[in-house]
C-alpha cells in the first residue's frame, strides 16, 4: 500500500477525565488545511499496514492512502482501552461516545485541518459513526456509515432476547487478537476486561444497555448522513443501518447492497472502485464543498435481490408496499421433507372446525450441528425444522420492507427461543423430489424472539416491524398459549415465478449456516414447544409486496 506524505504514530490526545487516547494522523504534505476523515474502532492503527484481504475481518478502515491522495487527512483511533489509548474499554460507553467528541473537536484545532470533519469506516467503525453523531460535536460536518448498526443489544449480543455467539468470537477472535499481535509488533497488549462476562450479566435491557442507547439522540441530528446498509449483513447491521436513516432528520439517504456474502462485503469496502463511486462523491460534497452528482442522487437507493435490478424510493419501507398475509396450515406441501411440511395459505383454512397444531421436542435425536441433522448426501438443513411453504407462484412477487411473523405458541418449558427463516425455495424436478432430495432455496431474512420477551414498544412499532421492550421476562406458563410477534430483517428481494416462499422454525440454529451469528442453545433447553394455527389461533407470515 503506498504510504501517505505524512504518517504520525502515536499522538497522545488528553481527554477531560485525564485519560490520553491514541491516534494515528495521515496526511498530505503542505501545511493544508485539509479536510478530515475519521475512524474509530479497538482494532488498533497498528495494523492498517496489514494488505486487504478477506481473512482479517477487522480490517474495516477503508482504502486510507486514496483519500489522502485526494486531499483528506485521515487520522485513526484506537477507542480508550485498547492499542495504545489508555483507559479502559466500554463497548460503546458514554465515556467512549465523549471521547469521540473531544478528538473530533482536537482535530478541528490543528493548523493543518479545515474543521470540516467526517466519519469514515465499516462495522464498529460505522457503529462509531452513529455514535459521533449522536454526541454532536460543533466540528463534525457528515457522516457515513457503511454497514453499522445503532442498538447494540439487538445487534452484538441478544437478538430477539436470545444470546449470540457473535459476540464472544469478535471479541475474543478480533478484538484480543489484534491488540495481542500487531502486525508491526510495537507494543503487543493484553486485554485483560472479559467484555462477554459483563454481557451476560445483563440479558435484559437495564441501565447497562440504557447508557449505550443512542436512538433517542440521533432524532437530533441534523448533519448530512450516508447511511449505507448491506442485506447479507442482517445478522448484525442492516436493521441499524436503516433505523438510522429514518431517525436522523438532516439531510440523509440510503444505500442497501446486494453483496452476496460477508468476505465480499469486507472486500467491497477495501476496495478503491466502490470509494470512488459512491463514497468520495459524499465527502467531496460536504467536506470540500463541491457540487456533484451525490445531490441528484435519490433519497432511498436499495438493490433488488434475485435480479439485477437497483429500486429507488423517497422513503424505506418503500412507497407503495402492502402487506399480505400467509396462514399457517398442517399441508403437507410435498415438496420439502421435513418434521411436518406445513403449509402458508391465502385464507385460514376454515375446513377444520378446530385449531390444528405442530409440536416439536427438543433438543432433537437427530440433530448434529444444532437442527441440522446428517444423511447420506451430508448435512441435511431441513429434515429437522418444522417449515411452512407457500403453493408455487404465478407471477413474480417484489418483497421490500420488513416482515413478521406471528405465532400462536405454548410450551412444556416456562421460557422458549424462536429462530424464524424465510427463504425463496425454488422448483424442483420430480425425480428429484421422489429420491428425497431437498429443493434448493435462498435466504431472504431472519427472524428471532425469546418469548418471555414478547412485550411490544407500540410507540416505536411500524406496520409490518413490531419492536420489542426487552426490559423484563414474562415467563411463560407451561401448557398456556401466547401471541408472538416476531420482527424479520428488512429485506428487498424478487420470488420468480414457480417458487414458493417458505418460513423455516426451530428454537435453534447451527454454525454450518449461520457461522458466527448462531445463538446459544443452553442445558435448561430441554422440553417441547407447539405451534397453534387456525380459525382461532391465526398464525400467519405478514409479508411487504411491493407493487410494480
Amino acid at each position: 500500500m503506498p504510504k501517505p506524505a505524512v504518517d504520525q504514530s502515536d499522538v497522545m490526545i488528553p481527554m477531560s477525565d485525564g485519560a490520553r487516547v491514541a491516534v494515528r494522523i495521515y496526511r498530505p504534505e503542505g501545511p493544508g488545511p485539509f479536510p478530515t476523515l475519521f475512524a474509530a474502532s479497538p482494532y488498533r492503527y497498528d495494523n492498517d499496514d496489514v494488505p486487504p484481504s478477506m481473512i482479517f475481518y477487522w480490517h474495516e478502515t477503508g482504502p486510507i492512502d486514496f483519500y489522502v491522495e485526494r486531499g483528506y487527512a485521515y487520522v485513526h483511533l484506537d477507542v480508550r482501552g485498547t492499542g495504545k489509548s489508555e483507559g479502559e474499554y466500554g463497548f460503546f460507553s458514554r465515556r467512549e461516545r465523549r471521547d469521540l467528541y473531544e478528538v473530533i473537536e482536537w482535530i478541528a484545532a490543528q493548523p493543518w485541518s479545515s474543521g470540516k470533519i467526517g466519519g469514515i469506516g465499516q462495522s464498529y467503525y460505522a457503529a462509531a459513526q452513529w455514535c459521533m453523531a449522536a454526541e454532536r460535536p460543533q466540528h463534525l460536518t457528515c457522516v457515513a456509515p457503511f454497514d453499522g448498526h445503532i442498538d447494540f443489544y439487538n445487534g452484538w449480543f441478544y437478538q430477539g432476547g436470545i444470546q449470540s455467539q457473535f459476540a464472544s468470537v469478535w471479541w475474543n477472535g478480533s478484538v484480543r487478537l489484534a491488540n495481542r499481535f500487531p502486525a508491526n509488533g510495537s507494543g503487543p497488549r493484553i486485554i485483560e476486561y472479559d467484555l462477554i462476562a459483563d454481557l451476560m450479566r445483563h440479558p435484559i435491557r437495564d441501565d447497562y444497555w440504557e447508557e449505550r442507547t443512542i436512538v433517542d439522540q440521533l432524532s437530533q441530528v441534523d448533519i448530512p448522513v450516508y447511511s449505507i446498509g448491506i442485506y447479507v449483513k442482517r445478522d448484525i447491521h442492516l436493521d441499524g443501518n436503516i433505523i438510522g436513516y429514518n431517525t436522523v432528520r438532516g439531510p440523509k439517504k440510503l444505500r442497501l447492497l446486494s453483496t452476496p456474502t460477508l468476505p465480499q462485503a469486507l472486500a467491497a469496502f477495501a476496495s478503491t472502485a466502490m470509494h470512488e463511486e459512491v463514497l468520495l462523491p459524499f465527502y467531496d460534497c460536504y467536506l470540500k464543498g463541491t457540487r456533484n452528482e451525490y445531490l441528484d442522487r435519490p433519497n432511498v437507493e436499495f438493490d433488488l435481490c434475485g435480479s439485477s435490478a437497483t429500486l429507488t424510493s423517497t422513503t424505506w419501507p418503500p412507497v407503495g408496499v402492502e402487506y399480505k398475509e400467509f396462514f399457517l396450515g398442517s399441508g403437507p406441501t410435498g415438496s420439502v421433507t421435513s418434521m411436518n411440511d406445513g403449509t402458508l395459505q391465502d385464507e385460514v383454512d376454515l375446513g377444520v372446525a378446530t385449531d390444528q397444531s405442530t409440536e416439536y421436542s427438543y433438543p432433537d435425536s437427530q440433530w448434529a450441528i444444532g437442527p441440522v441433522a446428517h444423511s447420506a448426501r451430508g448435512p441435511d438443513l431441513l429434515k429437522r425444522m418444522v417449515t411452512f411453504a407457500s403453493a408455487a407462484f404465478g407471477q413474480d412477487i417484489i418483497l421490500a420492507g420488513w416482515g413478521e411473523l406471528v405465532l400462536f405458541v405454548s410450551s412444556t418449558r416456562d421460557d422458549a427461543n424462536f429462530i424464524v427463516k424465510l427463504s425463496e425455495q425454488f422448483e424442483q424436478p420430480a425425480d428429484d423430489r421422489a429420491k428425497g432430495i431437498q429443493p434448493q432455496s435462498i435466504l431472504i431474512s431472519k427472524g428471532w424472539l425469546r418469548a418471555s420477551q414478547r412485550a411490544i414498544d407500540e410507540a416505536r412499532s411500524v406496520k409490518g416491524g413490531p419492536v420489542h421492550f426487552h426490559t423484563k421476562r414474562s415467563q411463560l406458563v407451561p401448557g398456556q398459549v401466547v401471541e408472538l410477534r416476531i420482527p424479520l430483517t428488512a429485506t428487498a428481494y424478487k420470488v420468480r415465478s414457480g417458487s414458493r416462499v417458505r418460513i423455516d422454525i426451530s428454537c435453534a440454529d447451527s454454525t454450518v449456516t449461520d457461522l458466527q451469528f448462531s445463538h446459544a442453545f443452553t442445558p435448561d433447553m430441554v422440553g417441547k414447544d407447539t405451534i397453534h394455527h387456525g380459525p382461532t389461533h391465526p398464525s400467519r407470515l405478514i409479508l411487504p409486496t411491493l407493487r410494480t
